[in-house]
């Protein structure tokens, strides 16, 4: 039996008008096996009859095309389904994990960010993330660290102004600090008018000033129509959706639950404690969480919750310890409240 390549090279050459004679002198072959090959034209070579001999990806392939087609219209990246396998058994490589999903979508090229790097403790950059509009709106509020890409994330119902300023102290008290500038784009609890009293001197809302100022922050306003100068925080965001929202509501669907703010929240601080900010950050080529300890000790001391009635002396530089990044962030531990009061006295 010929291999496939040389039964295709007689047919095309046949094709091309060449005679038994011809084909013979090119291919070596004799004229009997030409004309049995010319004769049965559909003739395949026995080795590509033979069923392929199953991977290690084999018993896992269909669970990957039922947790894509439960999370369609969506995409879920091939390193949550390797993590999902392997909890299952799987013991193959990623890479083979990865090539096997790029064949059932190519994998869309992207265009380079462009990075603007800051010292530790100098910048954070927040921004809201919408995940579901109209009565049963879900939102969440996203902030990173400009230096060490340390992260939070709160989900919440609506984005007026409270919430933002009770989302701000949640991050600065998950940081640990607070940092010197935080970068927003146009958000209206943000901004009201752009460039109002000249250029690059914006209108604010009325109480962002206070609250900047009662936790000792400068907001900055990005370039309009560059949102690459907040580039950090809109790449975590396209991250968090893709490799924690989609692949968890996928799972509920299936069931008939739908993802509520208080179960959001808590599977997200999970997955901030265990993945986000643990993983191999490919731009940095370090983890987040060790840029952290060294960005933490550079962040201002965190104040008490803005609104709220100050302490007649100032606020101990104790609160600059570890922080505990498996509870859910408050505005300070209540051992800190004990200690003022007992200052206070």
């Amino acid at each position: 039996m010929l291999s496939q390549e040389a039964t295709m090279e007689i047919r095309i050459l046949a094709r091309q008008g060449l005679g038994i004679k011809e084909i013979t002198r090119r291919t070596g072959l004799s004229r009997n096996t030409v004309r049995k090959y010319l004769r049965e034209p559909d003739m395949v070579p026995s080795y590509a009859a033979r069923p392929a001999k199953p991977g290690k990806l084999t018993p896992f392939e269909a669970y990957i095309g039922q947790r894509l087609e439960h999370a369609a219209p969506d995409w879920i990246p091939a390193a949550v389904l390797y993590r999902e396998i392997q909890a299952l058994g799987y013991t193959g490589s990623e890479r083979l994990v990865h090539k096997y999903v790029s064949q059932l979508k190519p994998a869309a090229r992207e265009e380079p960010p462009v990075r603007f790097e800051t010292e530790p403790g100098q910048q954070m950059q927040v921004d809201w993330a919408v995940f579901r509009r109209g009565r049963k709106r879900l939102s969440a509020f996203v902030a990173v660290l400009g230096y060490s890409r340390m992260s939070f994330v709160r989900f919440v119902h609506d984005e007026q102004f409270q919430t933002m300023t009770d989302c701000h102290e949640a991050a600065f008290d998950y940081f640990g600090g607070v940092p010197r500038q935080v970068l927003y784009d146009n958000m209206k609890t943000v901004v009201l008018a752009r460039d109002a009293y000249g250029t690059r001197h914006h209108r604010f809302h009325p109480g962002l000033w206070d609250f900047a100022k009662h936790h000792g922050f400068v907001p900055r306003l990005c370039a309009p129509y560059r949102a690459q100068t907040k580039g950090k925080v809109e790449r975590f965001i396209h991250y968090l959706r893709h490799s924690f929202y989609i692949p968890h509501v996928s799972l509920l669907r299936p069931e008939g639950l739908e993802l509520d703010v208080p179960g959001a929240n808590d599977a997200v601080l999970r997955w901030l404690r265990t993945t986000a900010n643990c993983r191999d950050h490919r731009e940095l080529k370090a983890r987040p969480i060790d840029r952290w300890e060294t960005e933490q000790r550079t962040l201002q001391p965190l104040q008490l919750p803005w609104g709220q009635p100050k302490p007649s002396v100032p606020i101990s530089n104790q609160y600059h310890g570890p922080i505990r990044l498996d509870r859910q962030p408050l505005h300070h531990d209540l051992s800190i409240y004990d200690a003022y009061l007992e200052q206070a006295l």
